[in-house]
């Protein structure tokens, strides 16, 4: 699928929200610059999250409590050792089953082995044209 700027990916994750049940994990790959954070603000702006979503690059995780879910926001990017990027992801996975909420994750490649079942979105930035999306359903990545 095609999005063809900001607001089209803003409004594309409200859209895919919608979708979205209690303790729903979401994967987001993209390069630097893809969307990824608009669309978590989106996806945000869809579970009715009243806070502003800013990328927690630095801060590596974010909390959002004002919706219909709580949504935790991960960004693995900073972490190089993929021992660290699965504690994180362990500890926010805990409290993700104890508050029942959403958790989004950009850049999960580290710790992807160790996730049961997710969505996956795959976001590209297609220069001067948009950006393309693919979204790979949970039954998709059922582990056996």
């Amino acid at each position: 699928m095609l999005l063809k700027n900001l607001e089209e990916t803003i409004k594309f994750g409200h859209d895919f929200s919608l979708k979205l049940k209690a303790k729903s994990i979401i994967l987001i790959k993209g390069q630097i610059g893809a969307g990824k954070t608009s669309l978590v603000k989106g996806i945000a702006e869809g579970l009715q999250i009243k806070e502003n979503i800013t990328s927690p690059t630095f801060a590596l995780s974010h909390h959002y409590n004002s919706g219909k879910f709580p949504l935790i926001h991960m960004d693995l990017y900073r972490l190089e050792d993929t021992l660290s990027a699965k504690e994180l992801f362990l500890e926010e996975e805990e409290e993700l089953e104890q508050n029942k909420g959403i958790m989004v994750i950009e850049w999960p490649e580290k710790i992807i082995s160790i996730v049961e079942e997710y969505w996956l979105i795959e976001i590209n930035y297609l220069k001067g044209s948009g950006r393309t999306i693919k979204i790979y359903d949970p039954y998709d990545f059922r582990k056996s």
